[in-house]
């Protein structure tokens, strides 16, 4: 299951959890949503996995991406029917 780290504020995170509905992706299923505001342990999680404080990020196995237009492109490839 990948994981997106963001938080709510984040206008590039809104962008992926917008394409992610979109998608019609579940939560639990398809993906888990990983509140990565700073000082939160999911922000400590985003720099040990991929060495930058910056969200969003995704993890799906060994793949690591952090950019938005990245991960939609990804889950686009990965899920679109």
């Amino acid at each position: 299951m990948l994981k997106i780290y963001q938080f709510r504020s984040c206008p590039f995170c809104q962008k992926v959890v917008f394409k992610i509905f979109d998608l019609g992706l579940k939560q639990g299923e398809d993906y888990e949503l990983v509140e990565a505001s700073f000082g939160t342990p999911g922000r400590d999680e985003v720099i040990a996995l991929g060495g930058k404080s910056q969200v969003p990020f995704m993890v799906d196995g060994e793949t690591k991406l952090y950019e938005s237009n990245d991960i939609i492109q990804y889950l686009e490839n990965k899920f679109q029917k």
